[in-house]
């Protein structure tokens, strides 16, 4: 019996040997693997980042050059002017600029539905947080024609006060500029100053400044 116990124990011991060594085979495997990449996602994420970044400078490129011919008529910075459309359009890619070609979310001065106007939900802060309402905005032949309804706007105010934003185009650097939309009234966002000048600063668009 001693000898039949003996050599159960000895075969038991075996397959124990032989599970451990198929595991650390294993794991000798798996790790070469890993360190032959052992990041196999980065690539495609440099790839996507590295492509955004071309678009957003595409977006900002075709803006700029209006952008500047238009701060030497209405006085607007053009720094300014494209960190709004960044952050308004979404880097153009928003419906509202896509497919109407308004940049700013400008929207139509008057009450009713006009030819030139487009009614969509919209994200308004009141009291405190954030709600969907509708409103007419206005629709441009292109982004150019927005650019321009855009800094006529700045310069000349609204139907209602001519002088509204008269602090914006007085404004002698970005930040006076930014700061200035944000007290004439321009969005209701309470960080909007704060969200215009980090991206005036990442992307260094006081560059295009005069």
């Amino acid at each position: 019996m001693a000898k039949y116990g003996k050599r159960r124990r000895v075969k038991r011991s075996n397959t124990i040997v032989m599970l451990v060594l198929i595991f650390f085979g294993l794991m000798i495997i798996l790790g070469f693997r890993s360190l032959s990449n052992p990041y196999p996602n980065t690539g495609k994420l440099d790839n996507n980042n590295t492509e955004m970044a071309v678009e957003h400078q595409k977006f900002i490129k075709k803006l700029a050059p209006e952008a500047q011919r238009l701060q030497g008529q209405y006085n607007v910075l053009p720094s300014v002017t494209l960190a709004q459309a960044i952050l308004e359009s979404d880097w153009g890619t928003s419906k509202l600029a896509s497919e109407y070609h308004n940049l700013f979310g400008v929207k139509a001065q008057g009450t009713g539905a006009s030819s030139d106007s487009v009614y969509l939900d919209t994200q308004e802060f009141v009291n405190g947080r954030y709600v969907t309402v509708k409103a007419h905005f206005q629709v441009y032949q292109d982004w150019n024609d927005s650019l321009a309804d855009h800094a006529r706007l700045l310069a000349y105010g609204t139907k209602w006060n001519p002088n509204q934003y008269q602090d914006v185009t007085a404004a002698t650097n970005y930040m006076q500029a930014a700061d200035a939309l944000q007290k004439d009234g321009y969005a209701t966002d309470p960080t909007y100053t704060q969200k215009l000048v980090s991206i005036i600063k990442k992307y260094q668009l006081y560059q295009y400044d005069d």
